[in-house]
């Protein structure tokens, strides 16, 4: 019976180690690559690693990123302790930019039919115009000749075509799954995972072979953070933030104490200047979206009749049009939220705004203040040292220092406690 027990636990440590050693982990990566995707990918392959997974298969479909987080994934890809794979499925994805520099740093790159890999030429961050076109020139050039070194770098480690990659990235080269394959960019096609797993099974990659015929992946999820600032960082929630900034700070300016409005504005200020810090800009497209906002307010107070909130609401869409580079997929605004932009905040500054601030120019028309200057009906003589006068329906007692006789026009000058302070009206005379 003995015999038997020892015969049993040594079968199940046994299969619990051959389980242990056909786990395959899975993330899946659809959309720009920015710092939550490499802060996820680096977990992942961390995850993997402590679970004894064969390897991390990273399931992509992305039209670029940026290239510092790029950078990190690379960097996580060559500290990895297991195999990484990069599978550019389903069919109809893109490895654009950033993402062909990820599929061949990978250990066993693959792709499915119908898609795609290439355009590999780097962002620049920021942007100017006039005196900054040399400068930015040159700086461009040198981002330019990082990334031909980098990618060429990266495609020889693995055994890649490297002429290849450098096309990618100084003529925005861009090839399908099965030219990939011919070219030697990739190392594998594949109809869908199982395909994948399938052909891979048996494939000796850093000294270990790996067995994942038959093998159902585990998925390893994004946290509720890395999902937070995934989708915080996209351009389009960039372009609202700012929306939120403007609308909150003036919001605030013209009506003083709401303080809601400012704590608003003040908080997407915060987000947006974090942002600002990743994600390219450009600064004629700033430039142009703070000269609408000075037209806007300049025309609540001159009456242009609205020739200047036209001029806002032009400078503000072409503005909005340069902030980002549209040459780029992944920083690309839809139009369609351009215009809704556009004219929200048009309309904003001509009916809120406007409203909040010329509010604050009117004249007093409530409490002591607004009595000054009003005409008053003496009923009798008011001296320095007492007269009663009739205004708003309410019999007042008042003092004045001219005498004024019943009758005569009055008006009111002051207050004192109680009493009004009245002067004889100028030019007025006895009923």
């Amino acid at each position: 019976m003995r015999c038997w027990g020892i015969i049993l636990a040594f079968w199940l440590v046994v299969a619990g180690a051959a389980a242990q050693a056909e786990q395959v982990s899975l993330i899946e990566i659809d959309g720009a690559i920015g710092p939550a995707t490499a802060s996820y990918i680096a977990r992942a392959i961390d995850e993997a690693a402590a679970s004894g997974a064969q390897c991390l298969i990273i399931q992509l479909d992305t039209p670029g990123g940026l290239l510092d987080s790029t950078k990190k994934i690379i960097q996580s890809f060559l500290g990895s302790p297991i195999p990484i794979v990069v599978y550019v499925a389903p069919a109809g994805a893109w490895a654009g930019s950033a993402g062909c520099f990820i599929t061949m740093a990978a250990d066993v790159a693959a792709m499915a039919p119908a898609t795609s890999i290439g355009a590999a030429h780097p962002v620049s961050i920021g942007g100017g115009g006039g005196g900054e076109d040399k400068k930015d020139d040159v700086m461009k050039q040198k981002m330019e000749n990082f990334a031909t070194s980098y990618i060429e770098a990266v495609a020889a480690r693995h055994g890649r075509n490297a002429e290849w990659a450098k096309s990618a990235v100084r003529e925005s080269a861009s090839v399908t799954a099965e030219k990939a394959l011919e070219l030697n960019v990739i190392d594998l096609l594949a109809d869908d995972r199982e395909a994948l797993l399938q052909q891979i099974d048996g494939r000796e990659v850093r000294g270990k072979k790996l067995a994942t015929a038959g093998v159902t992946p585990t998925p390893i999820a994004m946290t509720p953070r890395e999902r937070v600032f995934q989708m915080v960082w996209r351009p389009e929630v960039m372009f609202v933030l700012m929306l939120v900034v403007v609308y909150g700070i003036i919001g605030e300016l013209s009506n003083p104490g709401a303080i809601l409005p400012g704590v608003i504005g003040a908080i997407a200020l915060v987000l947006l200047l974090y942002m600002a810090s990743v994600i390219p800009m450009n600064i004629a497209g700033i430039a142009l979206i703070v000269l609408a906002i000075g037209l806007f307010v300049i025309d609540i107070f001159a009456p242009t009749h609205g020739i200047l909130t036209g001029g806002g609401i032009i400078a503000f869409f072409l503005g909005s049009l340069m902030l980002f580079d549209r040459s780029q997929p992944f920083l690309r605004v839809s139009l369609s939220v351009l215009v809704i932009g556009t004219l929200v905040t048009a309309a904003f500054f001509v009916v809120v705004a406007g409203a909040g601030v010329r509010a604050q120019f009117w004249p007093v028309r409530s409490g002591r203040e607004a009595m000054i200057g009003r005409p008053v009906q003496v009923l009798a003589r008011v001296d320095a040292e007492h007269g009663k006068v009739f205004v708003d329906g309410e019999y007042w007692n008042a003092i004045s220092a001219a005498p004024i006789e019943p009758g005569q026009d009055a008006e009111i000058v002051g207050l004192e406690g109680l009493r009004l302070r009245v002067k004889p009206k100028s030019g007025g005379g006895t009923s």
